[in-house]
Order: C-alpha cells, then sequence, then structure tokens
C-alpha cells in the first residue's frame, strides 16, 4: 500500500513539476525580452534628438540618418513580432555604430556639449541594451532546452510551446567598421 502510494504521488509530482518549470521559463523570458523591449525604447527615444544633432554637420551620410529613421519608425510600429523586432533592431544597432564611426569626421559635432550628452545617454544604453540581449539569450536558452529535453518536452507539445530565437549578430556586423573606408566615401 505505501509503494502503491508513493507511485500514485510521483505519477502526480512529476508532470505538475515539468508544467510548473516550462511555466516558469516561459515568464522569465517574457519578463527579460520586456526589460529588453523598455531599453529598445529608450534607444528608440534618443535616436530623433541625436539624428537631429548630428544632421547638421552630416551632409553627405543622409542615407545612413534615412536608414535609421525609417528603422526606428519600424521598430515602434507595434506590429511586429519578437522575430521581427530581433532583426530590426540588429540592423537598427549596425547602423548606429556606424553613424558614431562616422562622426569622428565631424571635430566642432564632437566638441557640442549637446552631442555629446547624447552620445555618452546613447553608449550607455547600448550597453544596457547589450546585458538585455545577454540575458534574454540566456533565458531563451533555457526555455528551448527545457522544450526540447525528455521528459518535458512530452508537457511543452501538449502546451504547444514553440522554441524562441535568441538575438544574433548578423555576419555583416560582424566583420570590424574600417573608420578609414568611412571617411573615403
Amino acid at each position: 500500500m505505501p509503494v502503491l502510494l508513493i507511485i500514485i504521488a510521483a505519477l502526480i509530482a512529476v508532470p505538475v513539476l515539468l508544467y510548473n518549470t516550462l511555466i516558469r521559463r516561459k515568464n522569465e523570458v517574457d519578463n527579460i525580452f520586456g526589460s529588453m523591449d523598455a531599453m529598445l525604447k529608450k534607444r528608440h527615444d534618443l535616436i530623433p534628438n541625436l539624428v537631429e544633432t548630428v544632421k547638421e554637420y552630416m551632409d553627405y551620410e543622409k542615407e545612413t540618418l534615412t536608414e535609421i529613421t525609417r528603422l526606428r519608425a519600424q521598430a515602434i510600429s507595434g506590429d511586429l513580432s519578437d522575430s521581427d523586432k530581433v532583426a530590426i533592431e540588429s540592423k537598427l544597432g549596425g547602423q548606429m555604430k556606424g553613424l558614431m564611426i562616422a562622426v569622428e569626421n565631424y571635430p566642432n559635432l564632437k566638441a557640442n556639449e549637446s552631442f555629446n550628452h547624447l552620445q555618452n545617454s546613447w553608449n550607455e544604453v547600448e550597453e544596457q541594451i547589450s546585458a538585455s540581449r545577454r540575458a534574454y539569450n540566456s533565458a531563451v536558452t533555457s526555455y528551448n532546452n527545457a522544450i526540447e529535453m525528455f521528459p518535458s518536452n512530452l508537457m511543452a507539445n501538449y502546451l504547444n510551446y514553440q522554441p524562441k530565437n535568441v538575438f544574433e549578430i548578423p555576419e555583416e556586423q560582424r566583420e570590424n567598421i574600417s573608420a578609414k573606408e568611412l571617411f573615403n566615401n
């Protein structure tokens, strides 16, 4: 009789533990994505000020500024899936990095106090976004492992949980940016 009770308790406890683990991991991913989304909003709020400040000095970088503005508008449109947000934010980050390197060609701009404040704020936000991405990728990896590994994958399949994408750096952003090439264009 006690063995039967232990078996029944295990048959009840295991699914409950699996379910709770999956829910905790899913909620952790959503929570960290929300935190990262707040950092991305901060970036989007900074971009118009940065673009306006830089516009006066950088006539020939109009294409970059136009692309940054387009990507920002797309990013804040609100009708994006998590995967689309990941892709757009990766592109936006690359464009912003290129813009900041191009700014080196404008000594008056670098001396401008409001630009320096914006640049420092932008650097801080980018560091926070980077930390958020690392936390998000870690949470997504734990979640994906939980929904793909036995026996929790049985419960995940029943709940129709799907793997989530991690933030990845596109191949073109992995190459070093050449300031010399930017200035010679």
